[in-house]
């Protein structure tokens, strides 16, 4: 059974689902979920994030990590984490900058959340020779100081979408529709995430991601009690307004409901509702990428990589410093929010 009739089954014996339902089904089915049965990474799968285009991303964002640590007094042991860390590059990268900082690998211990088998299967191979420990979800990572970088995770957890009507609002649901998958609305809705938002229109729709508040509370459990640092880079913006769930198969958009389980399935990221989880953290200002890596010097770093290039290789460079700072790439969609412990100096490239 494909997951397309899988989910009209589910459909037809209990009634249409949230956008959140449909899309964990998608990503995360046991047998039929995108992520549990593939590698959706690179030239070959159907998508590429910022540490696949090029090592400086890494780099830049490992040492700005080590200088927190630092500014932090160096605590030892502590928790190194990655959430939703992909084939394992970000961390190589990490790990292979920072490896001249006095006492930053003796100190630190390895933890990746990931929940898709083949991936990790990817990092172990990444990260070979160093003591990786997985989790299913931030529930059990230890209770130390933390030094967190989400990169392109929080895009692909479940949504809800709401449509404003009148004083409530009604949920947008996946249902089926002459034998195809289809959206609707449900009827009235009060959803308690969306009493304060009284900016929105009649007729506009707005998003949620019900598991990402509690994501956060682990992070700020463990940062504001034992010092450390999250750095989440994702695209998206300060509040979430309009429809934005997308699919991606073989690096071309396409329908969310054309390919069940067969394409990547993201939103963006609604930065004002991870930072009003974490109260007790201090947040930056919200950054876009391309302000944020030449802040921390990705030119520099790109000419002296530049002098060991020529020809197609070096094209390449300079194509990949122009995609992850250019404002028509990724410089200005991807955003940085860094959350730190209260009176805490702030990571690198962050400033107010």
């Amino acid at each position: 059974m494909s997951l397309r009739d899988a989910l009209l089954a589910r459909i037809a014996e209990t009634g249409p689902m949230p956008v959140s339902d449909y899309m964990a089904e998608c990503l995360t089915h046991p047998t039929l979920g995108y992520y549990t049965t593939r590698d959706p990474l690179g030239a070959a799968g159907d998508f590429t994030t910022a540490p696949e285009v090029s090592q400086m991303f890494g780099e830049l964002v490992g040492l700005a990590l080590a200088q927190g640590w630092l500014d932090q007094g160096a605590p030892a042991p502590f928790t190194l984490a990655e959430l939703g860390p992909g084939r394992g590059t970000l961390m190589a990268d990490i790990l292979r900058a920072t490896r001249g900082v006095p006492g930053f690998h003796t100190a630190l211990r390895l933890h990746l959340v990931e929940a898709s088998p083949p991936l990790r299967e990817k990092q172990r191979t990444a990260l070979a020779g160093m003591e990786v420990t997985h989790h299913d979800s931030a529930t059990t990572l230890p209770d130390a100081p933390l030094f967190l970088v989400a990169n392109e995770f929080f895009d692909a957890l479940p949504i809800r979408q709401f449509v404003r009507a009148g004083a409530g609002w009604r949920e947008r649901l996946v249902g089926a529709e002459a034998g195809a998958l289809a959206f609707g609305l449900g009827g009235p809705a009060h959803p308690g995430a969306l009493a304060a938002r009284d900016d929105v229109p009649e007729g506009k729709l707005v998003e949620t991601c019900p598991s990402a508040p509690a994501i956060m509370a682990e992070i700020e459990a463990r940062i504001a009690t034992q010092g450390g640092a999250a750095l989440v880079i994702d695209y998206g913006d300060w509040r979430s307004l309009g429809d934005t769930l997308q699919a991606l198969r073989a690096h071309r958009p396409e329908s969310p409901l054309a390919n069940p389980g067969a394409a990547d399935l993201t939103a963006h990221v609604d930065f004002e509702a991870l930072t009003l989880a974490t109260p007790r953290l201090a947040a930056a200002p919200l950054t876009p990428q391309g302000v944020f890596l030449e802040r921390l010097g990705i030119t520099q770093r790109a000419r002296m990589l530049a002098t060991r290039l020529s020809g197609a290789a070096l094209d390449s460079h300079i194509a990949a410093h122009r995609r992850l700072t250019h404002p028509d790439e990724m410089g200005t969609l991807f955003k940085v929010l860094a959350l730190m412990p209260m009176g805490a100096p702030m990571l690198p490239g962050l400033e107010p």
